[in-house]
């Protein structure tokens, strides 16, 4: 989705202003979580910060795509950056195993 419609989410799901490169939402947890409990959730990406963040960074916006929505699942996954510094080192080091893979 663009920025306006992340933007929209942002104010919404997590009451942070403006746009931001991606967006988790776990479906493992909550209310209605066994309703679908092999689901686990979805990952919504901001095609205008990805492509913004790609050029600042000198990749591809595939590349910047693929690193955001491995960095999405990780959060559904339980990964965390924002609560340790230990969490947030085991998070970077997955991301870079899994676009290895891809790279493969």
């Amino acid at each position: 989705m663009g920025d306006q419609e992340i933007t929209e989410l942002n104010k919404t799901y997590l009451d942070r202003s403006g746009p931001t490169n991606v967006i988790a939402f776990p479906m493992q947890e909550g209310p209605f979580s066994h309703v679908t409990p092999n689901l686990l959730g979805d990952v919504v990406i901001s095609v205008d910060t990805a492509a913004r963040e790609a050029q600042h960074a000198g990749i591809t916006t595939e590349a910047r795509f693929d690193h955001l929505l491995v960095h999405g699942i990780l959060h559904l996954f339980g990964f965390d950056h924002d609560t340790t510094s230990q969490q947030a080192e085991a998070m970077r080091i997955k991301e870079e195993e899994l676009l290895e893979l891809l790279d493969e």
